[in-house]
């Protein structure tokens, strides 16, 4: 169940409450609270485990509840409440004497909340579905998100997959008064370098702040196990784990039978390491073909990450090993620099700030050179001025599975007329250009907080994680240790194509030397090699995409294109688009008449 109301402004002077669902606080959120406070008019509910900097109102907050210490904290300061709140939270206020309520989401969009305006009522729930549902509501999937979601694999905030619903952004908050909505941000990193100390203090500094998060997040009753890939941040997780537990910590890690997806030496390497108690499991291609529906069903929006099915599988183990809580990674390659792609595009961004005279005589050089296209060095170079015109953020989405072919010949006519194409693109450079920094690389973690973190790699793990009944908590989203990220400067952040160089150089030493130098990987799924040679799962792909084609969205002559490609050679490539396209049809047919 989501937590689900209706908020209706009935004049200027009322405002009532209805509740929608029976039960109306009643969520699978593990941990809810709710407060009233008659005299003033006020009730306020707080999904998730808020954290109160304050000490007074954190000892508060541990007899009264969350609710009752954010009630209180606005009935004195207004919605400077929202600034005192840490941790992850998604807040919902209702001021009847002010008339108006709000809404607003924890810093780094851990927690989640939608929402529509009808009229003079507000309706709002943790789940988009289930205010498509509601009856004053009765939204239509949209067509627009189904775009944005075969361009992003999920569907970016603040659109959602029904028509007319929204969903809050990290750190947003939304304040409806009976007859319209506003819009604002709460809270945005500051980037400020200049009061940080020394190299070795700063990587001390982080070294503490990691110790800390992971404490933080860490249960003292429930047991606490940890997702362990191998990598830098899921090793640091369970490796501090184990140490603030004083026993060997639980991880999980999930495996692969195909060759160059298996990464589990890795994960035995830290395990080993820190002498953690590991659990192993490998997933096949008859869990995959469990999956793919499981996932389409679990999910209020279409969800491409292929990666959701391995990590579902990794929390049941841990589920079924007795862990209730489990600490994940997430959240380092966001604000310490850990993506690949910020060193690419420096390599770009270079180019940009060559004296546009130079660049005028050189690229009619390069560009009109004879034969050049035959020629290795002469091709390079221009295929490097090509993608280094192209201003960020829209040359990250040069290699979009989009981009590959026109438009024209992807999508049914109709259904392309209807959509806004540059839209992907739109809430990327809102998110960009939003950042309070103007280094490139800050602004790229900036714009991936918001598309790789809160609206793809947090909603993966998180319902996950919920369906196999187990809940996920993030040491890295820890708020000291995002606010220390924005002490650095950008060159201990990523500098000459080295990634995360002060979050690896501090962590030398606690980490296995080949955990600090191996490559990103993660929960990669080797399902375009398995649809090849797995009849069940082909014969689940085959018939989603038949289905698919009847539906005026996708031309059936460019998925039998697709389905050809990756029978002839590119399996891995074409398999993720497979994968995107299956999966939305496995949610349309749990989702639309």
């Amino acid at each position: 169940m989501h937590a689900m109301l209706a908020a209706e402004g009935l004049g200027p002077e009322q405002m009532q409450v209805q509740a929608t669902d029976a039960g109306m606080l009643a969520t699978s959120h593990p941990a809810c609270s709710t407060a009233t406070d008659l005299g003033a008019g006020c009730l306020a509910t707080v999904l998730g485990r808020p954290r109160w900097p304050d000490a007074a109102l954190a000892e508060r907050a541990c007899t009264e509840g969350a609710a009752a210490v954010a009630l209180a904290v606005y009935r004195e300061r207004g919605e400077a409440v929202l600034e005192q709140m840490q941790g992850n939270f998604a807040f919902v206020l209702i001021d009847t004497r002010q008339q108006h309520v709000l809404l607003a989401v924890d810093r780094t969009g851990t927690e989640r909340l939608c929402f529509v305006q009808v009229g003079s009522t507000l309706v709002f729930s943790t789940s988009a579905r289930a205010i498509a549902h509601h009856p004053l509501v009765a939204a239509s999937v949209n067509q627009q998100a189904l775009y944005e979601y075969l361009y992003c694999h999920m569907v970016p905030s603040p659109d959602t997959a029904f028509a007319g619903v929204s969903k809050l952004l990290p750190a947003q908050r939304v304040r409806f008064d009976g007859r319209s909505v506003s819009q604002r941000f709460y809270w945005q990193l500051a980037y400020d370098a200049s009061a940080a100390g020394d190299e070795g203090a700063m990587r001390k500094r982080f070294l503490e702040l990691t110790e800390q998060g992971v404490r933080r997040q860490m249960d003292e009753i429930r047991p606490t196990g940890a997702f362990l890939s191998g990598g830098t941040d899921s090793s640091t997780v369970s490796g501090m784990l184990g140490k603030l537990s004083g026993k060997p910590a639980e991880t999980f890690s999930i495996g692969f039978d195909a060759q160059g997806f298996d990464e589990l030496e890795y994960a035995r390497i830290t395990s080993r390491h820190f002498g953690t108690h590991a659990h192993e499991y490998y997933v096949t291609a008859d869990d995959v073909v469990e999956a793919m529906p499981l996932i389409a069903a679990a999910y209020d929006e279409p969800f491409g990450n292929a990666s959701a099915a391995p990590t579902y599988f990794c929390a049941r183990m841990a589920r079924e090993h007795g862990i209730e809580v489990v600490l994940a990674g997430d959240g380092g390659d966001e604000f310490f620099g850990g993506n690949e792609r910020y060193a690419k595009q420096g390599v770009f961004e270079h180019y940009r700030r060559v004296p546009s005279a130079l660049r005028n005589l050189l690229e009619p050089v390069v560009m009109n050179f004879p034969l050049g296209a035959s020629i290795m060095p002469v091709r390079k170079a221009r295929s490097y001025i090509q993608q280094a015109r192209v201003p960020l953020p829209d040359r990250m989405e040069t290699y979009n599975f989009l981009h590959r072919s026109p438009l024209e010949e992807i999508f049914e006519p109709e259904f392309l007329a209807a959509v806004n194409t540059e839209r992907p693109l739109e809430l990327a450079r809102e998110a960009y250009f939003r950042c309070a920094s103007p280094d490139p690389v800050e602004r790229m973690m900036h714009l991936d907080h918001k598309i790789t973190l809160a609206d793809n790699d947090l909603r993966k793990v998180t319902r996950m994680c919920e369906a196999a009944g187990v809940e996920v908590r993030f040491p890295f989203l820890d708020d000291d240790l995002v606010a220390f990220s924005g002490q650095l400067k950008p060159e201990q952040k990523v500098h000459k194509g080295r990634l995360r160089v002060l979050f690896k150089d501090a962590l030398r030493g606690f980490l296995p030397d080949e955990t600090i130098t191996k490559s990103k990987h993660g929960f990669g799924l080797p399902f375009g090699l398995w649809l090849n040679e797995h009849a069940p799962l082909k014969a689940l792909a085959e018939d989603a995409l038949n289905s698919l084609g009847r539906r005026g969205i996708v031309k059936p002559d460019y998925l039998a294109f697709l389905q050809r490609e990756h029978a002839t050679g590119h399996a891995s490539y074409y398999g993720v688009m497979i994968w995107v396209l299956v999966e939305l049809e496995l949610w349309l047919q749990a989702n639309s008449p």
